[in-house]
């Protein structure tokens, strides 16, 4: 899964998720996600293989944009646009 990485976007937010386990990195992408500022930028490095499904399953569900997707030598990055408010 890799989306285009060269896109232009400000990160305003970076989540260093390196040797965490599900749930542990989806949970603490929901709190800086709760957080952020509507159109805030979330960079997320993680080593999970499953939070390639798990961070699009959740932009999915809580109407998030996955800007980037990409894995690098076992390094997972991701960048997220808050694009809703949650409930």
């Amino acid at each position: 899964m890799s989306q285009e990485s060269s896109i232009d976007v400000t990160i305003q937010h970076h989540l260093d998720t390196k040797g965490l386990f599900c749930p542990e990195p989806v949970m603490m992408l929901h709190n800086v996600i709760n957080d952020a500022a509507l159109g805030d930028c979330v960079e997320v490095l993680a080593t999970d293989p499953s939070t390639q499904r798990d961070f699009l399953r959740f932009c999915s569900f809580l109407g998030q944009e996955m800007l980037v997707s990409e894995e690098i030598d076992g390094i997972y990055r991701f960048v997220i646009r808050k694009a809703s408010e949650e409930d």
